[in-house]
C-alpha cells in the first residue's frame, strides 16, 4: 500500500464543462500513490502575515533555475498585483494545495520524504477523473462554493457540489453536523478528553457513523479515530485505545503510506499506547491490553469499542463502582468547566444534553468553624476538603450524620479553588447531599451483592446466605430483592451477615427529594417493568434510583405500598405519611398483590425484629 505506480496511471484530457483535467487511464485501488514530489516553493506552517508570506514566496522564486521560473510564471493567478513579489504571492495562493482533506485523493506532506504525497483515498476506477479539494474544511454546499468564488474565482461542479436538490441538503445536513461537532470537541480542549469524557466519546462515535454513510469516508474518518484515540488513553483505557490506534494506522497507510511519519507513530502505539504523552490524565476508564472482549458480533463489537448504552444497558443500574457516574475527586469538572448548569433542572434534555455525576466520599474528619467542615476520602483514597456554604452552614444535617465513617453522596459536584486552603469541593445546595450511615466500601460491597442476587435470569435466582442457585428460591418480604432457599438462610444473613443494619441504613436517606429524581414525561417511559416484577431506571433519565437501585427499592417498599409496579416513587410526589411500622409487611404477608410473581415472599419473625 502506498507504492507509486511504476508507469502513469493517468493522462491530461478533456473534461466536459471544465477544461482540462486529469483522467484515470486505468482502475486505480485505493491506498495508492499517485504523485511524490518536492513541491517548488512552500510556505510553512506558520506565516505570521501576508507581508512575511509575500517575502517567504519572493525569496524562493527568485533562488530557482531559469527554467523553474518559467513554469511558476506560467501558472494562473487570480489575484491583482502591483510587483513582482505581489505577483509571485498570487501564483502561489492560487495554485497552492492545502496539507489535506481532499476528495478522491489525499495530498499529503510527507516529513520523512520532505515531499508532497497524494494517494488515492477511494477506488478511482478507468476514465474516472481525479480530483482533489481546494479547501481545508467540509462544509455545506452554499459554503464551499462561497469560499471557492471568493479564494479561486471559480463555480465548483464536482459531484458532490453538483447533487441533486434532496441529496445535497441531505449532505449538507451531514457535514453540517460533523462541523458542529468538530467545534464541540475542538472548544472543549485538553481538559475536555477527561470531562465530559463519555459526551465527547460519543461526539466522535458520531462523526465516525455519519462518515461511513453511504460509505466509508477516509478523510473524514482519518481525522476523527485520532480524536478517539486520545479520549481512550486520557482515561487509562489501553485496551480501546490499543482498537482506536489500529484503525488510525490502517487509515494512515491509505492516506500517507507506509513511510509516513504516523505509521511509525502508531504502530509503537499499538505495541504501548502507555507511551503517549496524555495517558494517565485519568484512571477512571483503567483497562488494560488484554481486556479486548473476543467472541462479539460486529455491531456488539462497536457498542463496546464506543461505551454505547444499548437497549440491554439503558435498564441497568450503574455499579457504584463506575467511575464515569461515580468518579474521584480528580475526574470532577472545574467549576468553570466547559458546560457546567444547574443539572438539576428537569426542563433539560438529559437524554442527550448533560452527563450524570454523583461524587461519593468517606468522613475521615470533622470540624467546625463559622461553617462546617469535613475531610472526605474519595474512591481514589485521596483526602478532599469539603466546605459547606449553604444557608444553614451545615446545620441541616444531623448529629447522626456527620459521623466519621459514614458516607456522602454529592450530586453534580465540582472542583472549587479555595482561597486560603487546599482544593476541595464548596457545598452549596442542601438537596444535593446525602449521608449513608456506611462506610464506602461497604455501600460499594451492597451495591454489588445487589447485581448479583436480585437479578433473575430465565428463572434462576441466587440465595444471598448461600449462593445456592434455583428456580423455586424465596424472595425477602422486606426489601423485596434478595432471595433465600428457606427461612435459615434468610435468619442467618438478616443476623449475622448485616441485612438487618443494612436495611437500616440505606432507608436512612429519602433518595426521592434527590432533584436528580425529578423527570420528565419521557422518563416516565423508561421506566420499564421487569418479569419478576420489579422496574429499573434508565441511567439517563433518574440518577437518584440509580445511584443505589437497592436502595430505592427499598423505600418504595416502605414508604409507598400503594404504587402500581413500574411508577417510581419520585413521580407521586411527597412519601406516604403512613408510619413505617404500619404499612411493613405482616407475617402473614399482606402485601400488595403482584400478579407476575410467581414466587413466595419469606417472612419470619425475624423479619419483625
Amino acid at each position: 500500500m502506498g507504492a507509486t505506480s511504476s508507469v502513469p496511471t493517468y493522462v491530461v484530457g478533456d473534461v466536459p464543462g471544465k477544461g482540462k483535467g486529469l483522467i484515470a487511464t486505468e482502475d486505480i485501488p485505493q491506498g495508492t500513490r499517485i504523485i511524490s514530489e518536492k513541491p517548488f516553493i512552500t510556505s510553512g506552517l506558520h506565516v505570521a502575515s501576508m507581508e512575511e508570506l509575500q517575502v517567504n514566496i519572493y525569496q524562493q522564486v527568485s533562488s530557482l533555475s531559469e527554467s523553474q521560473q518559467q513554469a511558476f510564471l506560467s501558472l494562473h493567478n487570480i489575484h491583482r498585483y502591483t510587483n513582482a513579489a505581489s505577483r509571485y504571492r498570487g501564483i502561489f495562493r492560487t495554485n497552492a494545495l492545502p496539507s489535506a482533506r481532499t476528495y478522491a485523493m489525499e495530498n499529503f506532506w510527507n516529513e520523512n520524504l520532505d515531499q508532497l504525497t497524494i494517494h488515492a483515498v477511494k477506488d478511482i476506477p478507468k476514465g474516472e477523473e481525479i480530483t482533489i479539494s481546494y479547501l481545508s474544511s467540509r462544509r455545506g454546499r452554499h459554503l464551499r462554493q462561497e469560499e471557492l468564488r471568493k479564494n479561486f474565482k471559480f463555480t465548483c461542479s464536482c459531484a458532490l457540489c453538483s447533487l441533486p436538490p434532496d441529496q445535497s441538503r441531505e449532505s449538507d445536513s451531514k457535514l453540517n453536523r460533523v462541523h458542529e461537532l468538530d467545534c464541540v470537541i475542538e472548544q472543549a480542549g485538553v481538559r475536555g478528553l477527561v470531562w465530559p469524557a463519555q459526551r465527547m466519546l460519543s461526539y466522535v462515535d458520531e462523526q465516525v457513523q455519519l462518515w461511513n454513510v453511504p460509505a466509508p469516508d477516509i478523510i473524514g474518518l482519518v481525522r476523527a479515530y485520532p480524536d478517539a484515540f486520545e479520549i481512550a488513553i486520557a482515561n487509562s483505557d489501553l485496551a480501546r485505545a490499543r482498537v482506536f490506534a489500529e484503525r488510525c494506522l490502517s487509515l494512515y497507510r491509505i492516506t500517507g503510506g507506509d513511510d509516513s511519519p504516523e505509521v511509525p507513530q502508531y504502530n509503537n502505539l499499538i505495541q504501548d499506547p502507555k507511551t503517549h504523552r496524555l495517558y494517565g490524565m485519568s484512571m477512571k476508564w483503567k483497562t488494560t491490553l488484554n481486556e479486548v472482549p473476543h467472541g462479539l458480533g460486529t455491531e456488539e463489537f462497536e457498542d463496546w469499542l464506543w461505551k454505547r448504552k444499548t437497549k440491554s444497558t439503558q435498564g441497568q443500574m450503574a455499579s457504584l463502582r463506575d467511575r464515569e457516574t461515580f468518579p474521584s475527586y480528580i475526574d470532577l469538572p472545574d467549576e468553570h468547566d466547559l458546560g457546567k448548569r444547574d443539572l438539576s433542572n428537569k426542563n433539560v434534555d438529559h437524554h442527550h444534553s448533560v452527563p450524570y455525576w454523583c461524587f461519593l466520599a468517606e468522613i475521615r474528619d470533622i470540624n467546625y468553624f463559622i461553617r462546617l467542615h469535613m475531610t472526605v476520602e474519595d474512591v481514589d483514597g485521596a483526602l478532599v476538603p469539603l466546605a459547606f456554604h449553604t444557608s444553614l452552614r451545615g446545620g441541616e444535617l444531623s448529629e447522626s450524620q456527620t459521623q466519621i465513617g459514614n458516607t456522602v453522596a454529592i450530586m453534580y459536584a465540582v472542583r472549587h479553588a479555595f482561597m486560603f486552603s487546599e482544593p476541595g469541593i464548596r457545598h452549596e445546595d442542601p438537596k444535593m447531599i446525602k449521608i449513608f450511615p456506611l462506610p464506602l466500601n461497604r455501600l460499594q460491597d451492597l451495591c454489588d451483592s445487589f447485581e448479583v442476587f436480585s437479578t433473575k435470569l430465565d428463572g434462576i435466582t441466587t440465595c444471598h446466605t448461600c449462593g445456592k442457585k434455583g428456580t423455586s428460591l424465596k424472595r425477602c418480604a422486606k426489601c423485596l430483592t434478595f432471595w433465600y432457599c428457606d427461612d435459615v438462610c434468610q435468619r442467618a444473613d438478616w443476623f449475622e451477615n448485616g441485612h438487618k443494619a443494612e436495611l437500616a441504613a440505606v432507608t436512612a436517606s429519602p433518595w426521592n427529594t434527590f432533584p436528580c429524581s425529578r423527570v420528565d414525561s419521557d422518563a416516565v417511559k423508561a421506566i420499564v417493568p421487569q418479569s419478576d416484577g420489579s422496574r429499573t431506571t434508565y441511567m439517563e433519565t433518574t440518577l437518584g434510583a440509580s445511584v443505589l437501585a437497592y436502595t430505592d427499592a427499598v423505600q418504595v417498599r416502605y414508604q409507598r405500598t400503594d404504587l402500581p409496579v413500574g411508577i417510581p416513587n419520585a413521580l407521586m410526589g411527597s412519601p406516604s405519611t403512613t408510619p413505617t411500622s404500619s404499612i411493613m409487611q405482616s407475617r402473614s404477608g399482606a402485601l400488595p398483590t403482584r400478579s407476575s410473581d410467581n414466587v413466595k415472599d419469606i417472612s419470619t419473625s425475624a423479619a419483625d425484629d
